[in-house]
């Protein structure tokens, strides 16, 4: 075990404590809960739901830029508990029983990423994140149905008339929620995709010798299967935990919401053309649920013009649903917030911290994005040069005994660089980074002296003109992915 997982790194404290009202106790929400208390605000969680609903059994990967966060946060003891941990990924071809190739995670790379790929159920994890933000003083409310937001009075009103007040309201209540709205985003346009999110009994995977070695604990892999406007992706939820099953393919008018359970057949016929081990897990799987593939609008705004109200996750920047960044982006959001505000010593610095939250959080969010989306169609491409060049590059890989999605000769660089800017992202460094290069000279501008490690502002100011670039880090922008000959960029 890497020494940087075994404890918490002591986070900095607020100087001015303040209210947060978060509208959304999902995966967002309470992770923003938990970053914002662990440096000392006070923090009411509002969620529509009656409880944390146990039941909702599906899978969730969590990417290293994720876990690492966890484990920063001193969580990496009850992660282990609750997840497995990814050593290896298969891909496969979606209409025949063909491996394309194998990709073993680079342990080098993960040493440098500082995190690990691990795997779970959500309600496990939501769990988690709950139990832990209870533990540190947040407030959660549960059956509570939001009516209205005023960000300029900076209140939250409930249907039964009880009204909370904010220094800040963090919208973290998804791609539909109210806070969303009250940015004016625009119509979303849905994709011709569908994704079915089920899961099948780990028993029953067991039991049956063709699919046993999807379960296999020695490999412990994720698998991918590519098809004609088809795929599907299933990994371990981790412990004695049900086998993670997301099928994307044609809309097929059963798609609803998160919480709606959806007709298993529409899964089926989606696998009817698939390899016989796909349709054997679709008539062991669960119900599922069907949500569609939509393309939301990039919104200019994710601060309200009031400076109090601050919208993050699937309510600031949605992802196509199956996303492995969906909830990374979502906890990173958090964590840099609450950096952010752990340097709060003045009420006039709270626009500022959270336009700064947007600055730094939106081209990374952006490339983000691009890349889920490009991964999804990479998966579905139709026959045709795109798909065949895909193809013989994976073979050709897995022919000569080399992890598929590694870089060979000359293209090492490239690859392992893209895939580290993603993975080896660490939202909190650009937080503090923010700070340093921005913050205290926008402090010692107006003539507030403040104390940062023992040190003034004054000998951080100095030092700062002396090794500053002049300019914020910026995330790489990735665009959408195509194959032309090259290395394809496939992060799962």
């Amino acid at each position: 075990m890497n020494s940087f997982m075994n404890s918490e790194t002591p986070p900095k404290k607020t100087s001015l404590v303040i209210d947060f009202v978060i509208v959304g106790g999902g995966l967002a929400g309470l992770g923003c809960a938990i970053a914002l208390r662990r440096v000392g605000h006070r923090v009411q969680v509002l969620e529509a739901d009656s409880g944390l609903n146990m039941q909702t059994s599906g899978g969730i990967r969590m990417p290293p830029n994720m876990s690492k966060i966890l484990y920063h946060w001193g969580l990496h003891e009850q992660v282990q508990q609750i997840a497995f941990k990814s050593q290896a990924i298969d891909l496969q071809l979606f209409e025949k029983d063909e491996l394309l190739g194998t990709h073993i995670w680079d342990e080098e790379m993960l040493q440098e990423t500082r995190g690990e790929f691990v795997m779970a159920r959500y309600c496990d994890l939501r769990k988690l994140l709950y139990d832990t933000a209870v533990a540190l003083g947040a407030k959660i409310l549960f059956n509570s149905h939001v009516k209205t937001i005023d960000p300029d009075a900076r209140t939250v009103t409930l249907a039964s008339g009880r009204v909370f007040h904010a220094d800040v309201i963090v919208g973290a209540d998804g791609s539909l929620g109210k806070t969303r709205e009250i940015m004016e985003a625009e119509t979303p346009q849905p994709h011709q995709l569908v994704m079915y999110s089920s899961t099948v009994p780990k028993k029953a995977v067991l039991q049956d010798k063709e699919l046993r070695p999807l379960y296999d604990r020695t490999h412990r892999a994720m698998y991918a299967w590519f098809g004609y406007g088809r795929a599907v992706l299933a990994f371990p939820t981790g412990g004695d935990r049900d086998l993670g099953l997301y099928v994307y393919g044609p809309a097929d008018g059963n798609e609803g919401q998160w919480e709606q359970p959806a007709p298993i057949e529409g899964m089926r016929r989606i696998l009817e053309t698939a390899e016989p081990r796909l349709r054997k897990l679709g008539a062991l799987a669960k119900p599922p649920i069907c949500v569609p593939v939509t393309d939301f609008p990039d919104l200019e705004d994710w601060v309200h013009d009031s400076g109090r109200m601050v919208i993050i996750g699937e309510a600031a920047h949605p992802m196509p649903p199956g996303a492995i960044q969906t909830i990374a982006m979502a906890v990173e959001d958090g964590a840099v917030l609450a950096k952010l505000f752990s340097h709060l010593r003045a009420e006039d610095q709270i626009s500022n911290f959270l336009y700064a939250f947007e600055d730094l959080r939106h081209p990374r969010c952006t490339a983000v994005l691009k890349k889920e989306f490009g991964d999804i169609f990479f998966m579905t491409l139709p026959p045709g040069e795109m798909q065949e060049g895909r193809d013989a590059h994976f073979r050709a890989k897995r022919d000569a005994g080399e992890s598929v999605l590694a870089g060979g000769e000359g293209e090492t660089v490239e690859e392992w660089s893209e895939m580290k800017d993603i993975f080896g992202y660490d939202a909190e460094d650009e937080a503090d980074d923010w700070w340093q290069e921005w913050g205290v000279l926008k402090e010692h501008a107006i003539g507030r002296e403040i104390v940062e490690s023992g040190a003034s502002i004054s000998s951080i100011v100095v030092q700062h003109q002396a090794t500053s670039t002049g300019s914020i880090k910026k995330q790489q922008s990735t665009t959408r992915t195509k194959f032309s000959g090259g290395q394809p960029r496939l992060q799962f």
